[in-house]
């Protein structure tokens, strides 16, 4: 069966790093749009980031210049370095993996990150 697994998410301060990681077990990897989205207690699910087969990369304009996406095909796994975190990017984050021009797809159950002092 097809799942996504994240991994990374904790509490940090303000200002600080933190990497997410999501790998996938699904054959279609290499072939999809990964994304990190993100769920803030009370909002709507937003994107934050994503990374298409071919290299092409989006960013929400909140996270532009702090966040970082990457893929790894060979692994199946999509990571998102982020830096100069602030408290508005506390939420849970979930990686998401969909075939160009379709939409829903598969999607991890979710880490949580807490930016807090």
């Amino acid at each position: 069966q097809a799942q996504l697994v994240e991994s990374g998410g904790a509490l940090v301060q303000p200002g600080g790093s933190l990497e997410l990681s999501c790998v996938a077990s699904t054959s279609i990897f290499s072939r999809s749009i990964a994304a990190w989205y993100r769920q803030a207690p009370g909002k709507e699910r937003e994107m934050v980031a994503s990374i298409a087969g071919g290299g092409v990369i989006n960013y929400a304009d909140s996270v532009k210049g702090r966040f970082t996406i990457s893929r790894d095909d060979a692994k199946k796994r999509v990571s998102l370095q982020m830096n100069s975190l602030k408290f508005e990017d506390t939420g849970v984050y979930y990686c998401n993996l969909r075939l160009p021009a379709t939409s829903g797809g598969l999607w991890g159950q979710g880490t949580q990150v807490t930016v807090s002092s």
